[in-house]
């Protein structure tokens, strides 16, 4: 089978890990012919090409710079991605016809692309939703509720839920709110297909070479924020959880990351001087795992405005290392229900730092419980957040991988 995937994240490797990686990686090992579109910045000097490697063909799309950029540029540049897109792809795979286009948000911009490729192909349509946008924007106060701007984006939100045959979602909670704010879609094309990852090894133990190396105290218990240092994060309250537990023997905290709020945090960091917390630049994937293998909880934070459910693919790595999460975010998303029902984290509203400091006092004292917890949490990434799993759940939808299944039965021929 041809897959399209169409993307706004930046893909030069698909061996590379990462939530659309290491599900594209499931995809070839399956035998598919795999085709990525994926954008370079004008930043980069890099004009628009085609190629192959790895056992999969690339188009790279030259667009203007739509991240750490002008609000201007990157306004311009998110509404032209789509006509640049397009562009692309009659250019270079005209004569690629492909069986299912798979794409995520963000962007909500893509509808006239896979409206395209749907037509040329009569191919199946995939969604995977990870933004709810642009009710985000207006939850953070950056955009006016039935404004001009809301109203636009409003309209492509729909346009793009319209040619999507199925929209996979990332919990149960972004399924009710995708169905209930868009009572036009019927439910039998709104799904779970959650974040998920490739499992490469079974940890064991952890790496304790980092304590030394920024000499944290062997004994206290290690605290880590890693992912997005924006305004969805909701930070305020996190430096106020670093300020309420500034010179507790028991704990160390580190926060890593970029995004548009580091630099406010990087100089708050700077005029606190915190005795037991660390702030580290951005790393690479791998780097970036083995520092979250040194440590001990993992934290996440969301704004208590958002009424849209969010969840943090952060969340993925934690639970491969067998650690368990604290979590302040709003009501709405469901991310710390499911982890306090099955046992492998800890959650509070966003503000709340009197339960928040309880939930830190409980694991600061309590290793075992640490230690069951990040149990609980392996297993249950096992059992639900795997590309095997969210290859199954996109593939059951296509009609010609159904005839296979069907073949198969009755014929009990082993394929894939």
């Amino acid at each position: 089978m041809n897959v399209l995937f169409v993307t706004l994240v930046g893909i030069n490797s698909i061996e590379d890990r990462g939530i659309y990686q290491d599900l594209l990686r499931k995809f070839r090992n399956k035998g598919h012919a795999v085709t990525i579109v994926s954008p370079v910045e004008r930043r980069n000097g890099i004009a628009t090409n085609f190629h192959k490697k790895e056992e999969i063909s690339l188009l790279q799309v030259r667009t203007l710079n739509v991240t750490k950029t002008s609000i201007v540029e990157k306004g311009i540049g998110t509404l032209a991605l789509e006509y640049q897109y397009l562009a692309a792809i009659r250019k270079y795979l005209a004569n690629t016809k492909f069986d299912l286009v798979m794409y995520s948000t963000p962007p909500i911009t893509f509808g006239k692309v896979i409206a395209y490729i749907k037509k040329r192909d009569n191919a199946r349509s995939y969604l995977l939703l990870k933004d709810i946008f642009p009710q985000n924007a207006v939850d953070l106060g950056m955009m006016r509720r039935d404004g001009v701007l809301h109203s636009f984006f409003r309209r492509k939100e729909k346009q793009l839920y319209r040619v999507s045959d199925y929209i996979g979602c990332m919990s149960p909670a972004n399924v009710e709110y995708v169905l209930k704010h868009n009572p036009e879609l019927l439910p039998s094309r709104v799904e779970v297909c959650p974040n998920s990852i490739e499992l490469v090894e079974e940890i064991t133990e952890k790496n304790s070479s980092l304590r030394a190396h920024y000499n944290i105290p062997e004994e206290a218990t290690l605290y880590i924020y890693g992912g997005n240092l924006g305004k969805p994060q909701g930070l305020d309250f996190l430096m106020e959880v670093l300020e309420r537990n500034n010179n507790i023997a028991d704990r160390f905290f580190i926060v890593i990351g970029s995004g548009t709020e580091k630099q406010r945090l990087s100089e708050w960091f700077q005029s606190r001087k915190l005795s037991n917390a660390l702030m580290l630049d951005g790393l690479p994937k791998n780097e970036y795992d083995q520092l979250v293998r040194s440590c001990d909880v993992g934290l996440i934070f969301l704004d208590r405005r958002f009424t849209i459910p969010n969840y943090p693919s952060r969340l993925l790595s934690y639970l491969e290392y067998k650690m368990p999460v604290l979590m302040a975010t709003d009501v709405h998303t469901d991310i710390g229900p499911i982890a306090e029902e099955n046992g492998f984290g800890l959650w509070c509203e966003n503000g709340n730092i009197e339960a928040f400091n309880k939930m830190l006092d409980t694991l600061c004292g309590d290793k075992e419980l640490r230690m069951q917890m990040g149990e609980r949490g392996y297993r249950y990434l096992m059992e639900n957040y795997t590309v095997e799993r969210s290859y199954e759940v996109i593939m059951k939808k296509n009609p010609a991988l159904k005839l296979v299944r069907i073949i198969d039965s009755k014929f009990n021929v082993e394929l894939d």
